[in-house]
């Protein structure tokens, strides 16, 4: 009869235990989310080196070339303060299939062409983060 009490116990408590990590992690990632700054600018990368920046504010669609002759292409569209890929020339498409990002540091990639679209704020990288 004890092992009974003392198995009920211990099942009682990992399950106490259990829906505790869950309240902590739900209540991370809703902190994580909350934490989230909407971006300024559309940085986009061709082989690691800054091309292009465009506004958030603004909508834009324009094509991206790379490559010899500018053979390869990546159709980037910004509207409502998002951007994303709508069309590309490369054989998997993962950067058309991405969903459209519009927070700081969100990025979308299209390896075969080297294209990094990635959001950016308005202030310097100089700038400091917080001000106490």
């Amino acid at each position: 009869m004890n092992k009974k009490l003392s198995k009920n116990r211990k099942l009682k408590n990992d399950i106490i235990l259990a829906v505790v990590i869950a309240i902590i992690a739900t209540a991370g990632l809703l902190l994580f989310d909350l934490m989230k700054t909407q971006g300024d600018y559309v940085s986009v990368k061709i082989n690691g080196e800054e091309k292009y920046r465009y506004s958030l504010s603004e909508n834009v669609d324009t094509v991206i070339y790379t490559g010899e002759n500018d053979s390869r292409e990546n159709r980037l569209v910004i509207e409502n303060g998002q951007a994303y890929i709508s069309e590309a020339t490369c054989p998997d498409k993962i950067c058309v299939g991405h969903k459209p990002v519009k927070n700081v540091n969100e990025s979308i990639v299209c390896l075969p062409h080297k294209v990094v679209i990635e959001i950016v704020s308005g202030r310097s990288k100089d700038a400091p983060d917080v001000i106490v």
